[in-house]
């Protein structure tokens, strides 16, 4: 299956909160859009990675993603090395993205700036042809992404574009929402942690509400780019 848009992940729930909205919005519009997770997250102080795959599957149900898979790296742990690398350009290879989403360049987590110089890196060995693959015993053929764009995670970054989600954060709230190990629960008896206050999803819509006043719009995610990308029409800025 050829994807319009992948966005990879360290953990389960990373794309949820960072750039739901725009999945969603696109997937809306008849784009193909799936999520690669790095990791299952299996270091998170609450619950368990049994627990977050069954949380990552009614998630994935909200979002109405085409596809959806993970790589079960070490949480925590993994490299951008040649090992890890190779196996996200099997991922890249076989859905051949037009743009791919990944983590934030720099964030309170290690794993995030990791997986995104780990996503960027394997974007571009992806389009090497000596690079050899295989998947299901069949050689690949080399592909590489447009563009990679990262969305902002805890950290603050200034945007280099935004996009409007005002019609779909209450369906990027829910999406969020399904992890219910992770968000804030009044019955639970886990450790609180930095996404489990209360506070946590309001931040999250006051995040959408800091990107999108600004650029006219109610409610945005912001993206970050690698290099400048060029416009065939200025119209479709407005």
């Amino acid at each position: 299956m050829k994807l319009d848009i992948l966005a990879i992940a360290a953990h389960p729930d990373d794309v949820e909160i960072s750039c739901a909205g725009t999945l969603i919005k696109h997937i809306a519009k008849g784009y193909k859009a799936g999520i690669v997770d790095l990791t299952k997250g299996e270091l998170g102080t609450r619950g368990s990675a049994k627990e977050r795959m069954k949380e990552t599957e009614a998630s994935t149900q909200s979002l109405g993603i085409q596809a959806r898979e993970n790589l079960g790296f070490a949480d925590g742990f993994f490299e951008n090395n040649k090992e890890h690398q190779l196996e996200l350009v099997k991922l890249i290879r076989k859905y051949q993205p037009s743009i791919v989403l990944a983590p934030a360049k720099f964030d309170r987590h290690p794993d995030h700036g990791r997986g995104a110089q780990l996503s960027s890196d394997a974007c571009f060995i992806a389009g090497l042809a000596k690079v050899e693959t295989k998947l299901g015993g069949k050689l690949q053929q080399a592909h590489r992404p447009k563009a990679v764009y990262h969305y902002i995670q805890a950290l603050h970054m200034e945007p280099d574009f935004v996009v409007d989600i005002t019609e779909y954060l209450e369906q990027k709230l829910n999406a969020i929402r399904a992890f219910k190990s992770q968000f804030y629960n009044p019955d639970s008896h886990e450790p609180e942690t930095f996404i489990s206050t209360p506070q946590f999803l309001e931040f999250v819509t006051a995040r959408a509400i800091h990107f999108g006043v600004p650029s006219g719009i109610k409610y945005g995610e912001g993206f970050v780019t690698n290099r400048i990308p060029a416009l065939d029409d200025v119209m479709v800025l407005m």
